[in-house]
């Protein structure tokens, strides 16, 4: 948080304050934290590996914070996925008890959160502790208050204003970033669609406030395809309305702290592959390398970055954020899409980098900011740093759902770890791994399964995601020969057994339901 601002602070969070100010200090840590300054990188990294303060990381599955444990002492991932059939050291997957449908990662996070088992498992770690999520709504942070744990990041209500893409783009304009050339208004109709958007040409594409991408953006060019999505675009009271462009998209992590925005590298977006996504225009994956942007689009978003870092921190905003950024192949305009006030898909991607490792993983200085220390560091260094091709290594990930029409039920699925593929494009799992760590060549790659034994197959259910050094990409954004054998590879280890329309209701198999990353 930067100055100017006021603080936000949880009541949990004004308790633990007030009761430190009363109680003797009980740990060396503590002490240690209150005495005295953490001064640069060393004194941070230090600091995280002699944690006594328990976090957890609760969500569907521990896919966004992979490798965190190893950063910081006392992390834990509580998940109602298995992902790693109980092979995971610091992972707790509760057993399942009777609870309603889960129509959200909300949802999934407030049934963690009630249950017995977890409770237990934290009243095992000691008292209190920190709470970090994908997503979480207003239940959730009471839920937070009653388990005496304090939610690292600004309040429910804050991320749901900024997640809003009509919203983004107002703050976008608040900060002087460029947005593709829109319109926000309300459409009841075809008819006010083209009065409204005149000026943007014939071919549109809308976007409601929000959702995933991959279901709530709409190319639009007649009224036929307007007719297509009249009732969600009729039905929201604003809609963001674009000018098509040619572009590519780009992706940028970066974090708001009280020193400044910090800012990761430009990664790369897979949209729309039909292998691995039965969305147009969803995201399936991410590539970050050295050579993927030149020089004055790496600084031209970067800059986008601070400016909308520094614009969110005047809204009392604090911590980790993400940016999706549209190159105009014909303008040659960087423009910003949207904005994820939180961790995201691509996350780990930016978390274990070789620069992350040289220094440390964006997320740190995000839970720093909710840390009980103060510290310092140079932001301008950190961003100069991050943004030298020569400290960018090369890594793909490939977001794998299952784009079959038929729904089964997985009788058989991989294993999440270190797998690799033979020159003939047939692969094997090796061992089972946390993630990627030991992948150091090109024909080898760490998975993590999301969808196991006894689950569902259907339209849309995530299957996984690969990751691998090198690109899955060409320069034409074609998807590599390497990219389409590993992703055969790993759906070939899927059976199931067919399922009968009649029996997909009591399976509880909801197509396009929501997405879990």
């Amino acid at each position: 948080m930067g100055s100017g601002r006021p603080p936000t602070i949880s009541p949990t969070r004004k308790r633990k304050q007030l009761a430190s100010a009363t109680r003797p200090l009980t740990s060396d840590h503590a002490s240690e934290g209150e005495q005295r300054r953490l001064r640069g990188i060393s004194d941070i990294r230090r600091f995280f590996y002699r944690n006594t303060e328990p976090v957890y990381f609760i969500s569907a599955t521990p896919f966004n914070l992979l490798g965190m444990d190893e950063w910081v002492r006392g992390f834990s991932y509580i998940n109602a996925i298995d992902c790693f059939d109980g092979q995971h050291p610091n992972v707790f997957v509760p057993p399942e008890i009777e609870h309603e449908p889960w129509t959200s990662i909300e949802d999934i996070n407030n049934y963690l959160l009630s249950h017995p088992a977890v409770a237990e498992f934290m009243k095992q770690r000691g008292e209190g502790g920190k709470a970090v999520f994908l997503m979480f709504d207003e239940k959730t942070e009471a839920l937070c208050e009653k388990l005496g744990l304090e939610v690292c990041f600004p309040t429910a209500e804050l991320r749901n204003k900024i997640d809003d893409k009509v919203e983004t783009t107002r703050i976008a304009d608040r900060a002087g970033v460029e947005s593709v050339p829109n319109m926000l208004a309300k459409i009841d109709s075809y008819k006010t669609l083209r009065t409204v958007a005149s000026k943007l040409g014939d071919d549109l594409v809308i976007q409601t406030a929000y959702g995933d991408s991959g279901h709530t953006t709409f190319f639009v060019s007649t009224e036929s395809d307007f007719e297509k999505h009249a009732a969600d675009i009729t039905e929201a009271p604003e809609v963001k309305v674009m000018k098509r462009i040619r572009c590519r998209g780009a992706a940028l992590e970066a974090c708001v702290t009280k020193q400044g925005t910090i800012v990761g590298p430009l990664m790369t977006e897979l949209v729309g592959f039909k292998e691995l996504t039965p969305y147009r225009g969803g995201w399936c994956g991410n590539e970050v390398f050295a050579g993927a942007f030149d020089a004055t689009t790496r600084e031209e978003a970067r800059d986008a970055a601070m400016k909308f870092g520094d614009e969110l921190g005047a809204q009392g905003f604090c911590g980790y954020f993400e940016l999706d950024f549209l190159t105009d192949l014909d303008a040659g305009k960087v423009y910003l899409g949207e904005c994820n006030p939180r961790i995201t898909g691509a996350s780990s991607m930016t978390n274990l980098s070789s620069f992350a490792h040289a220094d440390a993983p964006l997320f740190l200085f995000h839970l720093l900011e909710w840390m009980d220390v103060k510290s310092e560091f140079d932001v301008e260094d950190l961003n100069t740093r991050w943004s030298d091709p020569e400290n960018i290594d090369s890594w793909s990930q490939l977001v794998m759902k299952y784009t079959g029409d038929d729904v089964r039920h997985i009788t058989a699925a991989p294993p999440s770890g270190l797998w690799e593929i033979d020159s003939s494009g047939k692969i094997h799992h090796v061992r089972m791994q946390t993630h990627r760590r030991t992948v150091q060549h090109e024909n080898r790659a760490f998975f993590l399964r999301i969808s196991g034994e006894g689950d569902y197959l259907y339209n849309g259910a995530d299957l996984g995601i690969l990751v691998s050094p090198g690109r899955f990409m060409t320069d034409n954004f074609d998807l590599t020969e390497r990219a389409k054998a590993w992703t055969r590879g790993i759906q070939s280890f899927y059976t199931g057994a067919p399922v009968a329309p009649e029996q997909r209701h009591d399976a509880g198999v909801e197509p396009g339901g929501f997405k879990l990353l």
